[in-house]
């Protein structure tokens, strides 16, 4: 095995370099709206119905400026993803950027990951959109079977710490333990199904399977309503706000607002979404890298305002819970609000899992034309035009776990996989500007000479880390900084010697830090993950990869 062979990348003017737009046999037909559309579904989950208000109840309402902030630091991400669209114009999101760029091993890596992050956490979403579908069916007095709404796993777990005496049990767990001892049995085996979170999948994944048109005009019509109810809610909630909820504006400090920066950050996931459909817009270098800034701008105002509205509703105090939304408009008795928001949760889940089953199989199609996976994951619907096998496998991956699992030991999991995602294609713009391919791209982002700023701002941090705070004890509780202070001295190094971009590098920081946000066991996880992905690189990828072929020749 040659070394170097393993670094070989792919030739970008090959991919529909500069307004080449090549035909693959998917239908362009996506616009700058409809693109946008679909980052805002993907961004507007779950996360508005419940992060905010945890991030609120520790940091107060000055977590609406960390919304402002983290933001920001999405943009610097985003403009590198945006860069990479209106150069390349092939789906295949982060994977096909860092093919273009940082080389083979380190695209499937990102493949491998991105399985992760599209797979695995739709599984966790479905399930979390089964609960919120419950309870707006119970909302208007429809009981759906328990023992239907809920996977085995998660019922049998329940009854057995229930029946060990285990002290201080949540609500829910005794709750899913009452589900599990009640449920019908067959053959002396309990039927526990979760039917709404594996039955979501499979009419999404039909709805995709049929088409991208039919697909976005579906999208677009939850994403209009989507906006739409929150926008009610938000007009609704102002005539409820008591500026005095707002002071002190940040009662815990600055520790305290920062303190939600992570589960912030993830509320802004998803943004990438929307460059898997890059062989299905009618003009990716301009409209791509449009919508993707857009989406942010349109979900960090929203984001703003329902902080602002919740905060000055209620004390930031009463916010520690798991639906804030619903729970405030409870507080001030106006529940039919209340169960309005129950309706929109369903509505912006279904729109988020919409999204992400669409780009789960254009990246495996794109990694199947480059001969990293079987043949049959490239192959076209006559048609519908759609990636077929690939998006019916992509369906009974998630469909079928989320019958029976409880998945939410995952989430994190996830998040290490796109950090990680995001962290190549910051580094791939550098790699571009290193090259000088950066100055053919119809979209650049922003250079500012990183040369001598990124040390000036490495020095004032880690002189703020030691003299201003309980270091030590941080990094006892937090070990992985020093993987985060240790990468920003060698990217100093680096800026200083090859006049870095400051706002990749910025990228990078930011996605690095977030990283180490998640622990040891995530981390540990992931790399099992990446472990599994390589072995399979190496038995077939490797050898059946299409550059392989062509360095051959």
């Amino acid at each position: 095995m040659n070394f170097n062979s393993l670094f070989r990348r792919k030739d970008i003017s090959n991919e529909g370099h500069v307004g080449e737009i090549q035909d693959h046999g998917l239908k362009r037909i996506l616009g700058v709206k409809d693109l946008t559309l679909f980052g805002v579904a993907a961004i507007i989950g779950a996360g508005i119905f419940s992060t905010i208000g945890r991030a609120a109840f520790h940091g107060g309402p000055a977590v609406s400026l960390l919304f402002v902030f983290v933001a920001i630091a999405c943009v610097f991400t985003a403009l590198c993803y945006a860069q990479f669209a209106s150069m390349i114009s092939t789906s295949g999101s982060a994977y096909t950027y860092t093919y273009a760029t940082l080389g083979e091993i380190f695209a499937w890596a990102i493949g491998w990951a991105l399985i992760l992050e599209y797979s695995v956490s739709n599984m966790v979403i479905a399930i979390s959109w089964s609960g919120y579908f419950m309870t707006m069916l119970e909302g208007f007095g429809i009981h759906f079977p328990h023992y239907l709404s809920i996977g085995y796993l998660n019922a049998y777990e329940s009854y057995q710490k229930v029946m060990a005496g285990l002290p201080d049990l949540p609500t829910n767990v005794l709750q899913s333990a009452e589900i599990y001892r009640n449920a019908p049995e067959i053959f002396g085996y309990k039927i526990l199904i979760n039917l709404p979170a594996g039955g979501i999948i499979i009419l999404l994944t039909s709805l995709v399977f049929v088409g991208i048109k039919e697909s976005k005009t579906v999208n677009n019509l939850l994403v209009y309503l989507k906006v739409g109810i929150i926008l009610f809610v938000i007009l609704a909630g102002f005539f409820f706000v008591k500026p005095a909820n707002w002071s002190p504006f940040a009662p815990n400090g600055v520790g305290g607002v920062l303190g939600g920066v992570a589960a912030v950050f993830f509320s802004f996931v998803g943004f990438d979404s929307v460059s898997t459909t890059a062989e299905e817009c009618k003009n990716p270098q301009r409209d791509m890298p449009r919508a993707m800034l857009y989406c942010l701008a349109i979900c960090t105002v929203l984001y703003i305002a329902i902080t602002l509205v919740l905060t000055g509703m209620v004390s930031y105090k009463e916010l520690g819970v798991d639906d804030p939304l619903a729970y405030v408009f409870q507080l001030v008795n106006m529940d039919f609000i209340a169960g309005v928001i129950s309706v929109s949760a369903v509505i912006a889940i279904t729109s988020a899992i919409l999204v992400f089953q669409i780009g789960q199989p254009r990246i495996w199609m794109t990694m199947s034309r480059d001969g990293l996976l079987w043949p049959k994951f490239g192959k076209i619907h006559k048609k519908f035009k759609t990636p077929a096998f690939a998006t019916i496998i992509a369906g009974i991956l998630v469909s079928v776990p989320s019958f029976f699992l409880d998945m939410q030991f995952v989430v994190d999991l996830t998040s290490v996989g796109t950090f990680f995602a995001f962290i190549l294609v910051c580094s791939g713009v550098l790699y571009l500007d290193y090259k000088g391919y950066s100055k053919k791209a119809k979209f650049k982002v922003p250079y500012v000479n990183g040369k001598y700023i990124v040390s000036i701002f490495f020095l004032v941090a880690f002189a703020l880390f030691i003299l201003k705070l309980d270091y030590k004890t941080i990094l006892e509780e937090k070990p992985l900084l020093i993987v985060f202070w240790i990468a920003w001295v060698g990217l100093s190094v680096a800026a200083y010697k090859f006049r870095f971009s400051l706002l990749p590098t910025l990228g990078i920081l930011t996605n690095l830090y977030l990283m180490t946000e998640l622990g040891w066991s995530n981390w540990l996880m992931f790399l099992m993950w990446l472990a599994i992905g390589l072995t399979i690189y190496f038995l077939y990828g490797y050898k059946k990869s299409k550059l392989a072929t062509i360095i051959k020749r």
